[in-house]
């Protein structure tokens, strides 16, 4: 056998892998339950990384708004998310807002940081209430998708990874017992 020859079964070999795989993980989406064209506005994610912000504050590192949680949630609930729960998610933003000009007679985006944090640990509240009595076949609550999206974003982001936890680029040996003092981050590597 010949260079020539071997380069071409091998180059097919090669395709058929990559084609056959690309085929095999086409057939694992659930194309049909994704809301077509779902996304949101500038606005509407600028929005979301007040919300991140407000769960995770800007304090001796960056908060959420730093590691751009906004962003990241809009890619997480159009690429991830089946309709049901984009219509939740995108209804929660405006649950929000609303909530926010009841009680403070202004839109959640210009309210300040107090009057924010107010307004969220309501909703959080509602959303404790709401898995308290839930049953397995009831929709998500919006605010949860949105806490859980939020932590997601920002500690799986540059930023929270390296700044918010503690990080070894390169880790050496497992330990498996190391000492912890009350108040040390939490390891991200």
């Amino acid at each position: 056998m010949n260079r020539r020859d071997a380069l071409e079964r091998v180059a097919l070999i090669m395709g058929g892998t990559i084609i056959g795989g690309a085929a095999f993980l086409e057939g694992c989406k659930s194309g049909d339950t994704k809301a077509a064209g779902f996304s949101l506005t500038k606005e509407q994610i600028a929005f979301l990384d007040e919300v991140a912000e407000t769960i995770i504050p800007t304090t001796n590192t960056p908060g959420a708004k730093a590691a751009k949680v906004g962003e990241f949630m809009h890619t997480m609930v159009t690429d991830c998310y089946v309709a049901a729960d984009q219509q939740i998610f995108l209804e929660g933003i405006t649950k929000i807002d609303e909530a926010s000009k009841k009680k403070f007679s202004k839109g959640f985006m210009e309210t300040d940081a107090t009057q924010k944090t107010e307004l969220l640990n309501e909703v959080n509240k509602e959303l404790k209430a709401y898995n308290e009595s839930k049953k397995d076949k009831d929709p998500n609550h919006y605010f949860g998708l949105m806490k859980q999206l939020t932590l997601l974003g920002y500690f799986s982001s540059e930023i929270g990874a390296t700044q918010a936890l503690r990080y070894v680029a390169v880790p050496g040996r497992y330990e498996g017992c190391i000492p912890y003092n009350k108040g040390d981050k939490a390891w991200a590597t």
